[in-house]
């Protein structure tokens, strides 16, 4: 039950932050905004660290899958699409559409045990909800004439 909550959670954050996100770079610039959002995080979770444990930033040295340090990489460049993809779809119409991939490049993951996740065997059950998802974009789409 916690899981479900924390992931209701994260997808509402998600959304807000994609708007607020779109604001700020529609008054500074892509790159600015993002800049702002990878530093104040970068902020936040500094201060975290200092007041709940100083935990060993030697410890990244010792991942052993290098390439998953990458992940704040990434993170510039989420922060970068979904700016572009709301201001130029809206807010609800975006959030769908990285929904989907989401899901999509999810279940690929799992499919073949990618980044080390446990691989997962193929069920068409997961197709038909992932293309009822695609249906539900379709449907929330369409305008009337």
């Amino acid at each position: 039950m916690w899981g479900i909550l924390v992931a209701l959670l994260s997808g509402a954050l998600m959304s807000i932050q994609g708007v607020f996100n779109t604001e700020v770079t529609k008054q500074t610039s892509l790159w600015v905004s993002t800049g702002w959002v990878q530093l104040s995080a970068f902020l936040v979770c500094a201060a975290a660290w200092i007041f709940t444990g100083r935990e060993s930033v030697g410890a990244l040295l010792q991942v052993d899958q290098k390439y998953t340090l990458l992940g704040g990489v990434i993170g510039a460049f989420i922060t970068i699409t979904v700016i572009m993809s709301m201001g130029s779809l809206g807010p609800a119409r975006a959030a769908m559409l990285i929904v989907i991939s989401q899901l999509a490049v999810a279940y690929v993951i799992e499919l073949f045990g990618w980044f080390g996740v446990e691989r997962q065997p193929f069920e068409w059950r997961r197709i038909l909800g992932l293309l009822i998802a695609v249906a539900g974009i379709v449907i929330f789409k369409w305008e009337n004439s």
